[in-house]
């Protein structure tokens, strides 16, 4: 894991909220309905200046810490949001300091492996601390590039 100025980015996908408990149930869980939404051919074809190819995941507005309910978007990057399809959302990540991590390989494994040292790191009190802002999931031919906003230091 290593530390890199995430650039700023605007992101229109649909949108749930929920938690990482609600997730480990089948029967609450979210993301696996939102994730076959967002992967739906043409799901994004009337998205107006996609800035380019990838699928991105937006988790945002944090209750608390990773316990908590966040927002997840799933959507692609884009210019300017003037014009939002239908139920669609735009949410901007801002640009902050954040560790990212490299997801390759059979997704999703790959990716909940990403995840599960992220939660490694939020539960030893390693540092630097998230920050529990916005993280984002650039998910591209090759795999996934997690960064997860971190505190800076004083």
């Amino acid at each position: 894991m290593n530390i890199v100025d995430r650039p700023e980015a605007l992101v229109v996908g649909f949108a749930v909220r929920t938690s990482n408990a609600d997730e480990m149930d089948p029967s609450r869980a979210r993301l696996p309905a939102l994730w076959a939404r967002a992967g739906a051919p043409g799901a994004f074809a009337h998205v107006p200046g996609k800035a380019d190819e990838n699928l991105y995941a937006v988790l945002t507005d944090y209750e608390s810490d990773h316990n908590g309910a966040y927002t997840q978007v799933v959507g692609v990057a884009v210019r300017t949001a003037a014009a939002l399809p239908e139920g669609m959302v735009a949410v901007r990540v801002p640009k902050v300091p954040a560790l990212k991590l490299e997801a390759r390989g059979p997704m999703p494994g790959a990716l909940v492996e990403c995840w599960q040292q992220v939660w490694k790191h939020t539960e030893s009190g390693a540092t630097p601390p998230r920050a529990f802002t916005t993280d984002l999931e650039v998910h591209h031919p090759d795999g996934a590039d997690l960064y997860i906003a971190v505190l800076q230091p004083m």
